[in-house]
């Protein structure tokens, strides 16, 4: 790996399309969903997973194993991107999984708030971002939300997290902690990314994903009935909404779920909405921009295949594989149907 240079996204995009086609396919989830856990842990060992069942066989069983062959197979993939990638690539790519880094974070937030032991944290965290095992065994280490913080001092998640946390402390919410760690990964990324024909795909990907975010946000602080205005936690780069809209629609989520509807984004949204409408649930609606997401993404680089676009399609696609395994596991595990079960799984 280097980070100075040219890049070298020929090579880069031949190894991901390599790893492209070992995926699993509808068909291989179609079988999964008729296993239980011992009988996809066995599976698994005779695809791309077989050296993290291997090397954690004998210490883990059931769901326990296939959670943490997931994981530690998910970083090594992200590894091995980032060991191929050179120059302005692997600039791009390495911001893009410090994702990684937000998702651990708000992992050990969440854990302290509901005082969760420490090693059912740690067993959540996905170690793919930046971070060091040393950076994220002191965040494990942490007593309570306010060491967090404190330990965050000097990193991208610093800026912002002072005023979130004095918000946290008065309305008991997590929400503004979780939008100052996302608006300070959003800022990281897209800085100084400029916008030309090798990166637009990219960037109109971005745009959609930041859209999302912001909608979830502002229905999520709207239905907690806490006295925030999220503008204060608008994440900038989007299309959809501006930080003034956002506080104006929050107040009024119907006027927020029309503006959605009446979007570019409405048409693959629609029956999404029609659910957050007549059930007031956000786990369908969250699950719908989820989908939208990994469709748009589908996109990325074939106008310009020697480009940063189809390596983090790639990324994703990986990302949504380990999602749909999970889910398979522990609806089997939970006595869940097969129909209940693929309702929950991704198949692009």
């Amino acid at each position: 790996m280097s980070v100075s240079g040219g890049s070298n996204p020929e090579y880069v995009t031949a190894r991901v399309r390599a790893r492209q086609s070992a995926l699993y396919s509808e068909e291989d989830y179609r079988k999964l969903v008729r296993m239980g856990p011992a009988e996809i842990a066995r599976f698994m060992e005779e695809s791309e997973y077989e050296t993290e069942i291997n090397a954690l066989g004998s210490r883990y069983s059931g769901v326990d194993l296939i959670e943490y062959a997931l994981n530690r197979n998910l970083a090594k993939q992200f590894d091995d991107i980032l060991d191929w990638a050179e120059g302005r690539l692997y600039d791009l790519i390495a911001r893009y999984l410090r994702k990684y880094d937000a998702w651990n974070v708000k992992t050990v937030i969440r854990g302290l708030y509901s005082d969760a032991d420490r090693d059912d944290i740690a067993d959540d965290l996905i170690r793919a971002g930046e971070f060091s095992e040393a950076f994220l065994d002191r965040l494990l280490d942490s007593n309570s939300i306010e060491d967090v913080v404190e330990r965050l001092r000097g990193t991208i998640f610093d800026a912002g997290l002072d005023e979130a946390y004095a918000d946290y402390e008065e309305t008991d919410v997590l929400v503004p902690l979780e939008n100052a760690i996302d608006r300070a990964y959003y800022e990281t990324l897209l800085g100084n990314l400029s916008s030309n024909e090798k990166t637009r795909q990219y960037l109109d990907y971005l745009e959609a994903e930041i859209d999302f975010r912001n909608a979830r946000n502002a229905l999520r602080l709207a239905r907690s009935g806490a006295d925030i205005d999220p503008s204060e936690y608008y994440i900038s780069g989007g299309g959809l909404f501006s930080a003034s809209e956002l506080t104006t629609l929050a107040q009024n989520p119907d006027e927020l779920v029309s503006r959605i509807r009446d979007s570019e984004y409405g048409d693959d949204l629609s029956a999404a909405l029609d659910e957050l409408d007549e059930a007031g649930t956000l786990l369908g609606f969250e699950r719908a921009l989820d989908v939208a997401l990994l469709e748009k993404a589908r996109g990325m680089g074939s106008v310009f295949p020697l480009s940063v676009g189809p390596i983090i399609a790639y990324i994703l696609r990986k990302e949504q594989e380990v999602d749909n395994i999970r889910a398979i596991a522990r609806g089997r595990e939970a006595g869940l149907s097969e129909d209940e079960i693929e309702s929950e799984l991704v198949i692009l």
